[in-house]
């Protein structure tokens, strides 16, 4: 896990031990998702042998709803896309999806000491158990309700756990200058990769990570705000984000929505849009 965030911080290592991750799965024995790197969400599950952690704390998907395909995500791509963001002491973190808290767990010890983790969840009750499970981690808050609709704090990372078409403006809004977003964006049913995204001053550079395959974030995967999709190698080739009321799209746009556009072009301040 610590080798896997690709960062020489040497708390990684620490807190991935100390942060039991069948404590936030409930009591086994568990069902683990097949073959999780298929297009679809929807997995088969099999049950595994026994309550022996041992069979968890692998590289695997591990079920907290099956009826809704929703899963405490695989350790190695969280590990990768928290050396991506680099939570760093005394910062403000808002965690999208926390399902049951394993990685808002996380987080918050990677903000300690003075930082706050809020972590947002739309399942009544995951966000119960996200709950229960965070009471002995400090700074942390969980908020049953709508991430996309909802304001979100002033924030130096977003950490989202679920399929978005095309980020909230008004996430990137809540971004400080040099906060990070990461993301699993899924402008269509072909393109699925991690989306890294920094603020600056008056612009966002984006980069292209890993591949990621979520459960869509409800709220923000309508197709129908998509006014221009990229297909694998375009997706790839995307360097900054922005807002449309600051820049309208140009003929650099790889992907264009209704408040948000990618562009194939390095990002570089600008003045806002009349």
């Amino acid at each position: 896990m610590a080798a896997a965030t690709g960062s020489p911080d040497e708390r990684y290592e620490r807190i991935f031990d100390l942060v039991p991750r069948e404590a936030f799965l409930g009591p086994g024995p568990w069902h683990i998702a097949v073959h999780p790197w298929k297009k679809s969400y929807r997995h088969r599950y099999i049950e595994t042998p026994s309550d022996d952690p041992v069979h968890v704390n692998q590289n695997v998907l591990v079920a907290l709803d099956r009826t809704k395909g929703i899963n405490n995500g695989e350790p190695l791509l969280h590990a990768g896309w928290l050396g991506s963001v680099n939570p760093q002491r005394g910062e403000v973190v808002t965690h999208i999806g926390a399902g049951t808290g394993y990685y808002t767990a996380m987080l918050s010890m990677l903000t300690l000491p003075y930082g706050s983790v809020h972590a947002f969840e739309i399942d009544d009750n995951l966000a119960e158990r996200a709950r229960e499970n965070l009471v002995p981690f400090e700074g942390v808050s969980v908020t049953h309700g709508d991430a996309t609709v909802l304001t979100l704090p002033s924030s130096d990372v977003i950490y989202v756990n679920a399929g978005v078409v095309a980020p909230p403006a008004h996430w990137l809004e809540s971004l400080r200058p040099g906060g990070r977003m990461i993301f699993p964006w899924r402008p269509n049913e072909d393109v699925a990769v991690t989306m890294l995204i920094t603020r600056g001053q008056s612009e966002f550079s984006a980069q292209p990570l890993m591949p990621a395959w979520f459960i869509p974030c409800i709220g923000a995967s309508d197709p129908r705000q998509s006014l221009r999709v990229p297909d694998r190698t375009g997706a790839r080739t995307i360097r900054s984000a922005w807002l449309t009321r600051d820049r309208k799209p140009d003929e650099s746009a790889a992907a264009i929505f209704r408040d948000v556009w990618f562009s194939n072009d390095s990002a570089a301040p600008t003045t806002v849009a009349t």
